[in-house]
């Protein structure tokens, strides 16, 4: 059992997250994300993506319950036992992808992305993207409402919306997926290895604008964007045993 008594609670904003706050401090007491051996994190996906944001540079890991609507990153919610189950729960490490992006204005906009990043048009024709790999342009042009890369954490995500495939947590491969794509008309994605280095060239800007997003914090209007892995971050999230990532990962497919 890992030593998880000091307890920072963190809460989403809404009503009933607020009110969980409140009992849970009352209960097992509430220090500073900075003091804390756990941070528990109160809300839906949306929320444990800003707090893993919000404390990478603490190395602490974070325990989610669910508050919100959807929780796919989050345990269940339940107020007893909770040094216990934090104590019990168990890690899975992530780390995220870098995204590099080049206004219409020439501004450079740097973010990273748990889930993924995104591209979609920001009028009303498609968009129209190259893509290049590694160096080496793999598509010439596509025709589509936009495209994204994801990490496996995030395949369930807005990936998998996209139809998408669902990616094994520890299979070292990032899911590069098309939206409603037109051209090439069978064109449905790649998957890729983490090490390596995508970059979209949005065509036509002017004409068919398009804009770009990591983890839905937005970079505006954008003509390129570049995104590779950063393994020299880590994202600590806990686990109840037996309702770890990877285990979700694989029951999401079977439902």
């Amino acid at each position: 059992m890992a030593d998880r008594s000091k307890i920072a609670f963190m809460a989403s904003g809404t009503e009933i997250s607020e009110t969980a706050r409140r009992h849970l401090s009352q209960e097992y007491g509430d220090v500073a994300p900075e003091d804390a051996d756990v941070i528990v994190a109160l809300g839906g996906d949306g929320f444990m993506l800003q707090t893993l944001h919000g404390t990478q540079h603490l190395d602490t890991p974070v325990y989610g319950m669910n508050c919100g609507t959807v929780g796919f990153l989050m345990n269940e919610y339940h107020e007893p036992g909770l040094i216990e189950r934090v104590a019990d729960a168990e890690e899975e490490v992530i780390h995220p992808l870098r995204m590099r992006a080049i206004g219409e204005d020439g501004t450079v906009h740097e973010a990273l992305a748990i889930n993924e990043v995104s591209l979609l048009r920001a009028g009303p024709q498609a968009a129209k993207l190259r893509i290049t790999v590694d160096g080496k342009m793999r598509l010439d042009e596509l025709v589509c409402d936009g495209a994204l890369l994801s990490t496996p954490a995030g395949s369930t995500a807005y990936n998998y919306s996209a139809h998408g495939p669902i990616l094994p947590i520890g299979s070292d491969v990032l899911a590069l997926t098309a939206m409603s794509a037109f051209r090439p008309r069978r064109w449905r994605g790649a998957l890729l290895p983490n090490t390596a280095h995508v970059r979209f060239d949005v065509l036509q800007p002017s004409k068919r604008p398009v804009m770009a997003d990591a983890d839905s914090r937005s970079a505006g209007k954008v003509i390129s964007v570049e995104i590779s892995s950063e393994p020299s971050i880590s994202h600590r999230i806990l686990f109840d045993p037996g309702h770890g990532l990877e285990e979700r990962l694989i029951r999401e497919q079977f439902v």
